[in-house]
């Protein structure tokens, strides 16, 4: 199991974790700073959600763990984790257009709503990680 047992931490990459999916009760942790910008996170087995500076980056139901999650204008990457298939939701761009990655295979073209958010499906097994990337078009 990759769960992050410090709920949330910096990568040398310049990339963070967090999640702890294992949890039987929610834990958080808070004004965690990350290259300038403070982060939340909540998690546990049921939910797993992550803020960056008060705004909205992540959040899976159930709880996941999150490996080497970058940000950048392009989009998003990380590996995912956990238990059982998970409903991701993700904090992106308004009204922008993005190509959906799932462990290389092109699963599609999803847009974000008028609040930036998109909401994907993610098989996952026990023990097995799986790379999700999410391009702007």
């Amino acid at each position: 199991m990759a769960v992050i047992n410090e709920l949330l931490r910096s990568e040398a990459d310049g990339t963070i974790s967090f999640g702890n999916y294992t949890l039987a009760s929610k834990s958080k942790l808070d004004n965690f700073e990350h290259g300038g910008d403070l982060y939340k996170v909540k998690t546990f087995q049921e939910i797993t959600k992550l803020e960056r500076n008060g705004m909205f980056v992540y959040e899976s139901v159930p709880g996941t763990a999150v490996m080497n999650m970058k940000a950048t204008e392009a989009g998003v990457e990380f590996q995912v984790e956990g238990p059982e298939d998970a409903e991701i939701t993700l904090g992106l761009q308004e009204a922008t257009e993005y190509k959906i990655l799932i462990d290389n295979s092109n699963v599609g073209q999803m847009k974000t709503n008028l609040g930036g958010k998109l909401t994907l499906s993610v098989e996952l097994n026990p023990g097995q990680t799986v790379a999700v990337q999410i391009a702007k078009l």
